[in-house]
């Protein structure tokens, strides 16, 4: 019991230093690259999607490095399974929110998010990822990236935007002001503090230590998933995609629904703040694609062979992130509109995700 006890502890660390170290790093990291230059439309195409993504990224990285492939890819899989069917679908059904994303940027990203799950499909159906469907989820990657970048810069000057909401009113804002209202990274994300040398290396302190963070939290996540699989006898996939998938979710589960109880986090997360508020739903669908694009790439990569995909990922969890992106795209691709049914869809999806990967579980993960 006390063995248990100690797991779960190490667990509920984990995940705190992964939420304060993910958070504090991307907030940090986007002053550093302000510092240097960089517009912020570059930063909101590349950085912040990136830092979204990092918990998930940084334990790929280190169990594919430890051979614990299992927990590998049931993280990057079952982190985008828990992006799109939680903390999306929380984001659509919540009453007090209208989401309004522009509609060619967010059908091209669910067409990316279909292409990477069928690129899977495709190359793991004899139990590893091949190293062509490797260099396949680089490509969708690099593709990923360009896009962000074209359509954060046409977005914040508010160039030829089609926006799609959850309101059935027209929108009477002009493009412009759409634009600002949703990407406006410098008027709505955080103020720059004063370009200094002190606040220079405050800043590169925190990445650097944000980082450090990050790992040591994704360390001991990789610890008790290992440890919970072995003591209870269960596939490690099932605590990939069960508590990890869900810890990590728990901070953008706080953000869709506005720290509704109001915490220490609360005040954190607003202060280290690196993407507008209102864009949350097309940055949980931007970490969902980094998830299978580069999460996965990466735990190949450090596997140094062809990386094992079990009979679950390849039953469960790319049929369920598959239906779930359909659900998404459709709606806007044919009738350029999100309803809140489709939060409802997803959600039910997620739902019959995890009572298979937990009464049902297969072989292989």
């Amino acid at each position: 019991m006390s063995v248990l006890f100690l797991t779960l502890l190490v667990y509920g660390i984990g995940l705190v230093l992964t939420a304060v170290g993910s958070r504090l790093a991307g907030r940090c990291t986007t002053w550093c690259c302000a510092l240097c230059g960089l517009p912020m439309w570059v930063v909101g195409g590349t950085v912040a999607p990136f830092c979204l993504a990092l918990p998930q990224l940084m334990l790929a990285f280190l169990a594919a490095g430890l051979s614990i492939t299992s927990l590998a890819v049931g993280t990057a899989l079952a982190g985008a399974v828990a992006n799109l069917g939680l903390a999306l679908a929380i984001c659509l059904l919540n009453p007090k929110h209208t989401i309004s994303v522009d509609r060619n940027e967010f059908c091209r990203k669910c067409l990316l998010l279909l292409a990477a799950c069928g690129v899977l499909a495709l190359f793991v159906r004899d139990g590893t990822l091949s190293y062509t469907g490797t260099g396949l989820l680089m490509f969708l990657f690099v593709a990923f990236v360009l896009i962000s970048i074209v359509y954060q810069h046409h977005y914040i000057y508010g160039e030829g935007s089609d926006h799609v909401t959850t309101d059935p009113r027209p929108a009477q804002d002009s493009q412009v002001q759409q634009a600002a209202d949703l990407y406006g990274y410098t008027a709505h994300t955080m103020a720059f503090p004063v370009m200094s040398v002190a606040n220079a290396l405050k800043n590169l302190a925190g990445v650097i230590g944000g980082l450090a963070m990050l790992a040591f939290g994704a360390q001991a996540l990789v610890y008790s998933a290992a440890s919970l699989a072995n003591m209870t006898g269960t596939i490690q996939a099932l605590w990939a995609a069960t508590l990890i998938s869900f810890g990590f979710c728990l901070p953008l589960l706080a953000d869709a629904l506005d720290h509704p109880l109001g915490s220490i986090w609360k005040r954190f997360s607003l202060r280290c703040r690196y993407f507008p508020p209102r864009t949350l739903p097309m940055q949980l669908l931007n970490s969902a694609i980094l998830n299978l694009t580069l999460a996965l790439p990466i735990s190949s990569l450090m596997y140094r062979e062809r990386l094992p995909f079990g009979s679950q990922f390849r039953h469960y969890d790319l049929p369920a992130c598959a239906l779930m992106a359909l659900v998404l795209l459709l709606p806007p691709l044919m009738r350029r509109r999100l309803h809140r049914w489709q939060g409802l869809v997803c959600l039910l999806v997620y739902l019959v995700y995890l009572a298979a990967v937990w009464f049902m579980p297969l072989s292989g993960g």
